[in-house]
């Protein structure tokens, strides 16, 4: 996880934000927001600066170009963006280590399972024995997540009964299609390609959490900023959420919309081109309220549960995280 020590750290070898702009953080009327370049994010802001939704609200959107997932907390940590996209689990961490945080929801869509159509793996009991190619970590959320179904639905641990392969996320959808694994856990958007490339999804993380209790499913990724932020730039953060709440409404209703961002989403068939459609537009979350506080609570709690400190701390849960978002405040 990423707290002060490790913050302070990247930036003395110098490797933490090499490409990121000095931007004056008092500049009026103007919001940084870290993006990764062909991210999902960065699909929703191209459509909000083609419409020129920001110009309408009032706000100057100034997309901070990041490498990596992990580059973006950093860069929020650091001061050189004000918005950032990333795990509410890992905002309430960080209001544990002292950063007073809030969030939004971006999507609600999670990862998948994912195997071949026509292959032997039908069930999660068919996992026993074979090669489960995991994006991300032994800490990755959905892995953890999976590890609890597994243990209600099957009695044993997939940890201990499958052979899980650890990597990066493209690296595991190729070793997929490759034959070098018999299934791969992954994200979003690679679970959509992939389903365009032919696979399908033998389970998703919204069926996990729904079995495991957690209902209504809370969105997972949303907008993080600090307070400080919503204190000295809380008209430029309601315009920039009024923009974003109307350019996902174009995103649902508009298919010429999608089709204009198909060289930034990089589809590499028509199949691929419309599963991503299909995922992105199923993920654009409804208004957080009180069941979904609760919901993330019960979640909080099952990840306290597992033991997994490193991905939520040793803390309480604090439903103050959400202010930003609730819609029934």
């Amino acid at each position: 996880m990423i707290d002060r020590r490790h913050l302070l750290s990247l930036a003395a070898a110098g490797a933490a934000l090499p490409l990121l702009p000095r931007l004056a953080l008092a500049e009026a009327g103007a919001l940084r927001i870290a993006t990764l370049k062909f991210g999902s994010l960065s699909w929703l802001l191209d459509t909000i600066a083609n419409d020129k939704l920001a110009e309408t609200a009032g706000v100057r959107i100034v997309p901070v170009e990041v490498a990596t997932n992990q580059a973006g907390p950093i860069a929020l940590l650091a001061g050189d963006a004000d918005v950032i996209v990333s795990d509410w689990t890992w905002a309430m961490r960080q209001r544990s280590l002292g950063q007073a945080l809030q969030f939004r929801p971006f999507s609600s869509t999670l990862g998948s399972i994912m195997v071949a159509k026509d292959g032997p793996i039908r069930t999660l009991a068919d996992l026993e024995g074979k090669r489960l190619g995991v994006a991300g970590s032994a800490i990755d959320k959905t892995w953890i997540l999976l590890r609890a179904y597994s243990r209600k639905m099957l009695g044993r641990d997939l940890a201990e009964s499958a052979t899980p392969v650890f990597g990066a996320a493209p690296l595991v959808a190729e070793e997929l299609k490759n034959g070098r694994i018999d299934a791969c856990l992954n994200f979003w958007t690679f679970a959509a390609r992939l389903e365009g490339a032919g696979f399908r999804p033998l389970l998703s993380a919204d069926d996990m959490l729904a079995k495991l209790g957690v209902e209504p499913v809370p969105p997972l990724v949303g907008f993080v900023w600090k307070e400080e932020t919503a204190r000295t730039k809380e008209r430029e953060l309601a315009a920039f959420f009024k923009a974003v709440d109307e350019g996902s409404r174009i995103l649902v209703t508009s298919d010429a919309a999608f089709e204009r961002l198909r060289p930034l989403m990089r589809a590499n068939s028509d199949a691929e081109f419309f599963a991503l459609k299909a995922y992105y537009r199923s993920g654009i979350p409804k208004p957080w309220g009180e069941a979904q506080t609760a919901a993330a609570e019960k979640l909080f709690n099952l990840l306290v549960q597992l033991g997994e400190t490193e991905l939520v701390g040793g803390t309480r849960f604090d439903a103050k995280l959400f202010d930003g978002a609730r819609v029934d405040k």
